[in-house]
Formats: C-alpha cells, sequence, structure tokens
C-alpha cells in the first residue's frame, strides 16, 4: 500500500505542474514550495526546538487559533512554526505575528519529511482537525516528538476504519493523543485500539465566542445597514448566490450582506451580474447615505466573522457544494442560520439544527419558508448563542495536557 500512497503523490505533484498553467491556486501551491528549506533556513534558528502547528487551510487556522495563542502566551520564549497545504490559508496568514516562521507545508514524500523535521526540529507538533501524512507521522514517531491532534472528527466511513485501511491505521499510531469533537469519534479510535483520546469539543467555540465579545468595529458596514433588518449570507458560493437573488427581490424591507467564499474577481462578477444594483464594500464612502442601497457585496477577506454583529439571519454558504462552512460565527452573535443540504460532515450544524436554532433547505422556495419563519422565531437566535457559550473550554482543556511536554 505504501507504494501506491506514494505514486499517488508523485501523481498529484504532476497534476500540479499542469494545473498551474491555467489555475493561479496551483501555481501558488508549486511556486510557495519552490526552495522551502532554503527559505526555511534563513526564516528560522534552525538550533532551536519549535512548536509545530500545522493546518490544512485558513478555516483550520481559525480552529486551531486558539491553542495557538494561549500557548504563544504561556510561553513567549518559544519559537512556532506554523505550517499549511493550502494557498488559501498561507497566503493570508503569512505574516502572522503568532509565529517565528509560516511556510507551506512540502509535499509527503520520505525525503521531505526527514529534511523538514531535521530543520524545524519540533518540541512537539500539533495537527487541527484533518491532515494525516504518511511520512511526516512516521518520522515524528522515529524521533520521537509527541504529535497532538485537536479538534479532530472520525466518521465511520474514513478510510483508518476500512478493511483497506492499514497505512491509515498506521498514521493513527503515531499520534500521542487526540482530542475530539465528539462521543462518535472517541468510540471509533478506542474500536481500532487507540485509547489516547479524550473528549475536548471543538476549539473553534473560544474562537468565535472570544471574537463576539470584542467584535471589530466596521463603521462602513453599520453605516450601510442603517436601521433596517439585516440578512447576512456568508461564505457563499454560485449556487447559494443563485437561490440569495430570488430571495432579495422578495423581501425589499431587508438589507442584505453577501460576503463569498472566494473573491476573484470573475466570481465577484457573477455576483453583479445576478443582482445588478449590488454595492461592493471597497466603494462605500464614509458619510454617504445608506438607504438607496439594498445589497452590499464583501469583496475583501477578513471582516466577515464580525460583520455578522450586524446581522439578524445568517446564511451559511457551501451547503451545495463540498459542505457548509462556518455556522459557529454567525451563532456566536446571536443568529439563526440556514443552511444548504450537505452539512452532514459538521457536528455543530446537527446539533443547531436539533435545537432549531438553524434551518437545512434545498431550493429558493425553502430557502424563503425558512426565512420567514425565523423572522418570527424570538427563540432561535438566543438558542444558537447559548449552544456556542456552553460549548466553550476545549482550548483550556489541551494547553493543560500539553504542559508537560513543552
Amino acid at each position: 500500500m505504501l507504494w501506491l500512497y506514494n505514486f499517488a503523490i508523485f501523481l498529484y505533484k504532476i497534476v500540479l505542474h499542469i494545473a498551474a498553467i491555467i489555475n493561479t491556486k496551483a501555481k501558488l501551491f508549486l511556486n510557495g514550495r519552490r526552495n522551502i528549506f532554503n527559505v526555511i533556513r534563513n526564516k528560522i534558528d534552525v538550533t532551536k526546538k519549535h512548536i509545530w502547528f500545522h493546518f490544512a487551510s485558513l478555516g483550520e487556522f481559525e480552529q486551531g487559533r486558539p491553542v495557538l495563542e494561549e500557548l504563544r502566551n504561556k510561553y513567549p520564549a518559544k519559537p512556532i512554526v506554523i505550517t499549511f497545504f493550502s494557498p488559501s490559508g498561507y497566503e493570508i496568514r503569512k505574516n502572522t505575528p503568532l509565529a517565528e516562521g509560516v511556510f507551506y507545508l512540502p509535499l509527503d514524500t520520505k525525503e521531505n519529511a526527514a529534511e523538514f523535521i531535521h530543520l524545524v526540529n519540533p518540541e512537539i507538533a500539533i495537527f487541527t482537525k484533518y491532515e494525516f501524512w504518511y511520512h511526516y507521522f512516521q518520522e515524528l514517531h522515529q524521533q520521537q516528538v509527541p504529535l497532538f491532534i485537536i479538534s479532530g472528527i472520525f466518521r465511520p466511513e474514513q478510510v483508518f476504519f476500512k478493511w483497506y485501511g492499514n497505512l491509515y491505521r498506521e498514521m493513527l499510531n503515531c499520534v500521542h493523543y487526540f482530542f475530539v469533537q465528539n462521543e462518535q469519534s472517541v468510540q471509533l479510535l478506542k474500536g481500532l485500539n487507540l485509547n489516547n483520546v479524550a473528549l475536548s469539543g471543538d476549539t473553534r467555540f473560544d474562537r468565535v465566542f472570544e471574537n463576539a465579545k470584542t467584535p471589530k468595529e466596521l463603521p462602513l458596514i453599520r453605516q450601510f445597514c442603517g436601521e433596517a433588518p439585516v440578512f447576512i449570507a456568508g461564505s457563499t458560493w454560485l449556487p447559494d448566490e443563485q437561490l440569495l437573488k430570488e430571495l432579495i427581490l422578495q423581501f425589499p424591507g431587508w438589507k442584505f450582506i453577501i460576503a463569498p467564499h472566494e473573491i476573484h474577481d470573475s466570481h465577484l462578477q457573477e455576483i453583479l451580474k445576478l443582482v445588478p444594483d449590488t454595492k461592493r464594500y471597497t466603494q462605500l464612502i464614509e458619510g454617504a447615505s445608506p438607504a438607496d442601497q439594498q445589497v452590499l457585496l464583501i469583496d475583501n477577506i477578513g471582516i466577515l466573522s464580525s460583520v455578522y454583529q450586524y446581522g439578524k439571519i445568517a446564511y451559511i454558504g457551501g451547503g451545495f457544494g463540498t459542505g457548509i462552512h462556518n455556522t459557529l460565527e454567525a451563532a456566536a452573535f446571536e443568529l439563526p442560520v440556514i443552511f444548504g443540504p450537505k452539512y452532514d460532515k459538521f457536528q455543530e450544524a446537527k446539533d443547531l439544527l436539533a435545537l432549531q436554532a438553524a434551518i437545512s433547505i434545498g431550493s429558493a422556495e425553502e430557502l424563503s419558508a425558512a426565512f420567514i419563519k425565523l423572522q418570527k422565531d424570538e427563540q432561535a437566535g438566543p438558542a444558537a448563542k447559548k449552544y456556542v457559550e456552553d460549548k466553550t473550554g476545549s482550548t483550556a482543556q489541551i494547553v493543560k495536557h500539553l504542559e508537560p511536554y513543552i
């Protein structure tokens, strides 16, 4: 099986080189890894031990960030290295002051893993939620570096629990300790005789709870909203935006803020064609009257988590694609949430549905009905906020466990 895994990594690299001819993300992926070991040598002190955090992308960074910040506060003299697999994480957080060095993770080959771990010399390694790389895990294990998975979540259909998943089960055996989000994950791991697991919950709850307590003020957003009720659509894709078009026409008394998941120009232009009278956030002028604008398009990155403070109801995108995005940022601000049908991989979405603080929809008609229902429901928003508050505390549990290893 290992030869097949190695071949898949090799094939992936070839596909990336072909895709990079026309695909910006693939080009960033490859360019960011060019001469990566020289970049690392020039950026960090390779004679020191580091705390190594790895994140797949931006979402996982925000998920693991409470643990990262707490370790930074507790051990300010300890240098930290962050790696990302995806450009969407690296390009946005490459200059974060939380780490001495932020890098792309080199592709998972035996040689790359050995060289990377030799240079970074990790004291501990912390991976958030996903990302299981055979050679990195094996090298950490051989070097006796404790490896922790935080905010992990496991499902029966994953390859770890299949008859053909021996290679991936080997990866799990390299993990020193698992901190997982739900009881199902605990039982699945124990079914593999992995008892080094704790039900700690999801560190995102700590992150969004703190954000909701002290949100960043956005005067231009507040000016746009005025006194009108506001519907906020976060992390949307084209199928989501096509549904929102109908909703906007039905409810002229509401204002709508759309924050797409991707803000490249071609996607922004698609939205502007769908809803021609939309105003772009970067075109707002302080002091201008918001009365003649119903729809605002967020065309920059990094403010959505604070935009939710101005809303009454939220729609979370991605549910017509690979899966919904972050519902918790909106819920923390007491917003009930609506999302598409693909939410089965997200425990918080299931929980919010059970609390009647969320509604899943599959069509424009269902979106309209959900919107009308939530306008009248005075309990959904408070239930969403309480759910977030009740789930905080994961960060403190994890950091307490990590302290003896640092």
